[in-house]
């Protein structure tokens, strides 16, 4: 015995959503599959011919002509699903985002910035959660687009003296000192402090993370100053640059 399809009648507001959803070219296809069967309906034609034409089975026509005519447009929605309930409500996971977006020096946490396994330690230490995955933490922050690991940073020079220092070393760079070009046995020296091993303080601090917005660091840090460095022989040059701030000129010099 055939079932009888159900009819498909559209109102002008309908048959105008139905058409810009037919017509998308990067939304969901099955809301693209689904407008253009209940479009196909409205005019007419048979659940077979549309099954055919859209290279679909017949039962699927069937199904979302009969829940438009039922429904209208909200039966062409996925219906809710059963499923594992949830494990964590909405407040747990506001109040973990909430954490990301905070600096860990605020509450005396060692670190520079977050990371998922530092923000699932910290949210299982505060009590937040009893426990969760850093995995888990993730996907809630990448929901808002929180990444709490990531900074910008930017710098502006505030030393007076900086345009003469940086001609210094652009001229060191095209091997000329004072005016006069190096010789063949002249050479430029650089010595900076072995990376990684540095006390290091910022001159302004963080601003924090929050969503679609990353951590922003003011480039410019303050670390103890050190002696100059000595002159090697009689025959050699020293040229000293100020070291009091990350953006100063660093260790330059001449060695003939």
């Amino acid at each position: 015995m055939t079932t009888a399809a159900a009819p498909v009648v559209l109102t002008e507001g309908q048959a105008r959503v139905l058409r810009a959803r037919a017509r998308r070219v990067r939304g969901e296809q099955r809301d693209v599959l689904r407008a253009r069967i209940v479009l196909a309906a409205a005019d007419g034609q048979p659940s077979a011919v549309i099954a055919r034409r859209l290279g679909i089975t017949v039962d699927t026509v069937r199904k979302w002509r009969s829940r438009f005519a039922g429904r209208g447009l909200d039966g062409l929605a996925d219906l809710p699903r059963s499923g594992r309930p949830r494990v964590f409500d909405a407040v747990t996971m506001a109040q973990v985002k909430a954490l990301a977006c905070e600096l860990p020096a605020e509450h005396g946490v060692p670190l520079s910035r977050w990371s998922c396994p530092e923000l699932a330690a910290e949210a299982v230490t505060r009590s937040i959660v009893p426990g969760v995955s850093a995995s888990t933490v993730r996907r809630w922050l990448s929901a808002d687009a929180i990444k709490p690991w990531q900074h910008r940073s930017w710098i502006f020079p505030r030393d007076p003296e900086f345009a003469a220092k940086a001609a210094r070393v652009l001229d060191l760079y095209a091997r000329t000192w004072q005016g006069r070009a190096l010789g063949a046995d002249e050479y430029v020296i650089s010595a900076d402090a072995k990376s990684q091993l540095q006390a290091l303080r910022r001159r302004h601090p963080d601003l924090p993370p929050g969503p679609g917005r990353a951590r922003r660091t003011e480039f410019e840090y303050c670390r103890p100053s050190r002696n100059s460095l000595a002159r090697p022989s009689s025959n050699s040059l020293v040229a000293r640059g100020v070291r009091s701030t990350g953006s100063s000129l660093g260790w330059l010099g001449v060695v003939g």
